[in-house]
């Protein structure tokens, strides 16, 4: 499987970015998919996960902000990131699960590339 992320920048505070993920060579519609971010000296966290049926999971600090949705026609993952925050800089990354607790990298079995998004106050 290859994924491949897109959608970084640079916002200032308050604004908003849309990240996307596609997938190929996978069944898309048959895994679960997350993103994860890693902000500078800290350990990658879960932000949101999507099962294959559409179920959602948020990590509390972008409940309410953070919408993760998928289209199993385009073989994508997305994450609208509305009222970003600077705590919200890091790298997102999305992954796709395998096995295990989703709130620990090492149930995912396929990660992008990572994309960079870096909020100004």
């Amino acid at each position: 499987v290859q994924l491949q992320a897109s959608g970084g920048g640079s916002v200032q505070a308050g604004g908003f970015l849309r990240l996307s993920c596609t997938a190929s060579r996978i069944m898309f519609r048959a895994y679960d998919m997350a993103w994860y971010r890693q902000a500078p000296g800290k350990e990658r966290e879960l932000v949101a996960s999507i099962t294959s049926g559409g179920g959602t999971t948020y990590i509390d600090p972008v409940k309410g902000r953070f919408i993760i949705s998928r289209s199993n026609v385009e073989d994508a993952v997305y994450l609208q990131m509305n009222s970003l925050k600077s705590e919200d800089t890091a790298v997102y990354y999305c992954a796709q699960y395998s096995d295990g607790d989703y709130y620990t990298a090492q149930a995912y079995d396929a990660w992008g590339q990572g994309t960079l998004v870096t909020v100004s106050s």
